[in-house]
């Protein structure tokens, strides 16, 4: 074992915990004034983007686990921000939406999430941003690849 290992310096740590923070600081923003949690915010964006979707592509999407997404789809579904169609192929599958109420509810909160990225960024010089944008979807699509990619050279 390494003696000058920290685990506070460690980049997957310091990332987890920036993204944990910032979720939690938005989470605030849209759970005051929305009355939404993590996962029905991330469902609900989602869907905007999407039209519809089946909860598993949600859930596979937002790296959740199903069961996260299912009893939050149940809240959003009781208080009519999205509906359950049953899926036109498969008769077992339902597929999502958002509901007028909940379009309407997002075209509230949407601008108030671009506020909060846009108050982020601001804290960024234009070189720092742009690094911060090549290197996430970078990481991302390396961890679709899997965790052992060779580093690309600049």
């Amino acid at each position: 074992m390494s003696s000058d290992f920290r685990l506070d310096s460690f980049l997957p740590f310091r990332l987890d915990v920036a993204a944990t923070e910032l979720s939690e600081r938005l989470s605030a923003l849209y759970g005051e004034a929305f009355g939404l949690d993590i996962p029905q915010w991330r469902i609900l964006a989602n869907l905007a983007a999407l039209g519809e979707a089946t909860a598993q592509v949600v859930a596979r999407i937002t790296r959740s686990h199903k069961s996260t997404i299912s009893r939050a789809v149940q809240r959003l579904e009781a208080r009519g921000l999205v509906e359950r169609l049953v899926s036109e192929r498969d008769k077992r599958a339902f597929r999502l939406t958002l509901t007028a109420e909940g379009r309407m509810l997002l075209q509230r909160l949407l601008p108030q999430a671009l506020r909060f990225e846009a108050g982020l960024l601001a804290m960024l010089i234009d070189s720092e941003r742009k690094a911060l944008e090549r290197g996430s979807a970078r990481w991302s699509g390396r961890s679709r690849r899997g965790a052992t990619s060779r580093p690309r050279r600049a």
